[in-house]
This record gives structure tokens, C-alpha cells and sequence, in this order.
């Protein structure tokens, strides 16, 4: 589903990205992990069109969309939960999930699949309500199901648990468990929360200045020189 080959970006002199290469196949959950500051999020933003890379290739599904702008991805399917969340917060909670079908057309964008509700029912209480009124365990659920709108081949998400409750991060964990399992969509889970990773990720990929120093299978994830490069 997604291959990245090679991948180098800049910022300013910095060498951000250092030749990182990544593979995720459909119903496969893989973990990005690493110190803050080491180039996840810029990774994740260069897949999704919002950095430019300097060289390197991007492949979704067979296609190169290396130079795609990130409205584009989006229609290929890749959908993305930035950190944050960065919902709207003035918009209602139906609006701010409308806005997930934007890249439809006509039928299929004029009704919220009942599926949402399901898997996040706290939102279909909560409906009318703004999406700045809801706690930040809320919004990220509101974020997580604005994107599953869009139908995508391969869902991105930049530390869902940063700043949730437990309870809310067990939920979440337990929506991405149920993707995984149903096999028909790729997710890429950059997480700080080593434990929460672990449970759910099939391979794993550990990124340090920039550059791949660790990866492999889940099994592998305990071993030492994947905590020394985690350990604060």
C-alpha cells in the first residue's frame, strides 16, 4: 500500500530526513517511534504533500505521488490525524465530520456513515455542540472519525495520545485494533507511548536524526537498542 523509498528532506542547512525508506502493506499497522525532535512528525507531513522532499520517492498503491500536493494524496486515499488534532473548533461536531467528505461528490458526501457512531458514539450525542467544546479526548476522536470519512486506503496518526485521558486512550486503542483486524486499510501510527504501540503494531520503525536505526516485526520492539533509542 505504502512504500517510501530513500526519502531526504531539508530545513534550512538542517538534513532533516535522512534517507528513510518504509514499507506498509494493507491491514498492517506500523509504529513510528523516537525521541521528540527526531523527525517523526516531519516524515509524516512530507508523506502527506505538506513538506517538499529534497530526493527520495513515495509510492501509494503502486503510484508514484512523490510530488502530489497534499488535496491530491487526500483523493488517493491517505487521510491524516495531525497532532493536536487541529479540528475546527467553531464548527459543530456534524460539520467538523462533514468536512472529512469533502473529497466526495454528490450522494456520497450528504450523509455521516452510521459506522462512526459506532465505533465513537460519545459524537452522536454530542452533534450539535462545537467541536472547541469537547475535551481534548473528544476532539481527538472527532479527528480520528473525520478522517475514516474519507474512506482511505491508509490512515496517518501523528501521537493520538497525546494529552487523552486513559480512558479515552484505551478507546482509541481499541478503534485502531478494530481497523487493523478488518484488513482493508493501512495505518501509520507515530507514537511517544511505547506500551500503547506495542499492543497494536505489527512491524515497527525507529527514527533518530533523521534516519532509520531500528526496525522489525512487533516481537522485536522490547529489545535494548529499541529502548536506548527511546529512553529520555
Amino acid at each position: 500500500m505504502l512504500n517510501v523509498e530513500k526519502l531526504n528532506q531539508y530545513y534550512g542547512s538542517s538534513h532533516t530526513l535522512r534517507g528513510v525508506s518504509l514499507s506498509l502493506e494493507k491491514g498492517q499497522c506500523l509504529a513510528l517511534l523516537g525521541r521528540n525532535g527526531v523527525g517523526k512528525t516531519t516524515l509524516l507531513k512530507c508523506l502527506m504533500g505538506v513538506l517538499p522532499v529534497a530526493s527520495g520517492k513515495v509510492n501509494l498503491a503502486g503510484r508514484d505521488i512523490t510530488r502530489l500536493k497534499p488535496h491530491e494524496r487526500a483523493a488517493l486515499g491517505i487521510a491524516y490525524v495531525p497532532q493536536g488534532r487541529e479540528i475546527f473548533a467553531r464548527l459543530t461536531v456534524e460539520e467538523n465530520l462533514r468536512m472529512g467528505m469533502a473529497i466526495k461528490s454528490g450522494r456520497q458526501a450528504s450523509t455521516i456513515r452510521s459506522e462512526v457512531y459506532e465505533l465513537f458514539p460519545v459524537l452522536k450525542e454530542m452533534l450539535h455542540r462545537r467541536g472547541g467544546d469537547l475535551s481534548g479526548g473528544q476532539q481527538q476522536q472527532l479527528a480520528i472519525a473525520r478522517a475514516l470519512l474519507a474512506d482511505p486506503k491508509l490512515i496517518i496518526l501523528d501521537e493520538p495520545t497525546e494529552g487523552i485521558q486513559p480512558s479515552i486512550i484505551k478507546d482509541i486503542g481499541n478503534v485502531i485494533r478494530l481497523l487493523r483486524h478488518r484488513g482493508d486499510i493501512a495505518i501509520l501510527l507515530c507514537e511517544q507511548y511505547f506500551d500503547f504501540a506495542h499492543a497494536l503494531a505489527d512491524q515497527f520503525m525507529v527514527l533518530s536524526r533523521g534516519e532509520v536505526v531500528a526496525s522489525g516485526a512487533q516481537a522485536e520492539m522490547n529489545s535494548e537498542n529499541v529502548k536506548r533509542h527511546l529512553a529520555v
